[in-house]
């Protein structure tokens, strides 16, 4: 992709993937350039959330982003806290996370996930006014759905490798299988 491409793609809208009933709803910041041009979300190649997804056991195999839709058929989907493309996350404004944060809990409650999982526990801090929560369960619930705080995949998230992003993620498996099982 050109870097006129990308620049092109900058504040594009990028539609969810996403139904009624989902078993977990996966909420991005928001789109990179390279997802706004493409249209497929997590789209970067450095971009952690495909291997990850695949690796925590959420599905069968590694998906690449233009198989997106796939998601669906596994009880899964995609949305963002703030619509529109950037370069980087630290171009959207305090209140844009905010705003995102009220538009993404109507979202929640129209479709009635089981689980909402905002990837990026810095983005649900700002969004939703919990200043203090942490990678994993919260205590509360938005627009009905139970909430899991992920680490984000970017490529920029040093922090945490693949691997231990999955083993957080098969924990969030692990708690959508026994809440469905149980």
């Amino acid at each position: 992709m050109t870097p006129e491409e990308l620049q092109a793609a900058r504040d594009h809208v990028v539609p969810d993937v996403a139904t009624g009933g989902l078993r977990v709803l996966f909420c991005g910041i928001n789109p990179s350039l390279t997802t706004g041009a493409t249209g497929h979300h997590f789209a970067h190649p450095g971009n952690r959330f495909w291997p990850v997804l695949h690796l925590s056991g959420f599905t069968p195999r590694r998906l690449r982003p233009a198989e997106q839709d796939e998601l669906l058929g596994y009880g899964l989907g995609i949305t963002n806290v703030v619509a529109r493309a950037t370069a980087r996350a630290d171009e959207l404004s305090a209140e844009e996370y905010r705003e995102g944060g009220r538009k993404l809990a109507a979202k929640v409650a129209e479709l009635g996930p089981l689980w909402l999982a905002v990837v990026g526990v810095t983005a649900y801090r700002t969004a939703f006014g919990e200043r203090r929560a942490r990678i994993g369960p919260q205590e509360r619930s938005i627009g009905g759905a139970r909430v899991w705080a992920l680490p984000n995949p970017s490529g920029l998230n040093a922090h945490w490798t693949v691997a231990t992003m999955a083993d957080e993620y098969a924990r969030l498996r692990a708690a959508v299988d026994q809440e469905l099982s149980g």
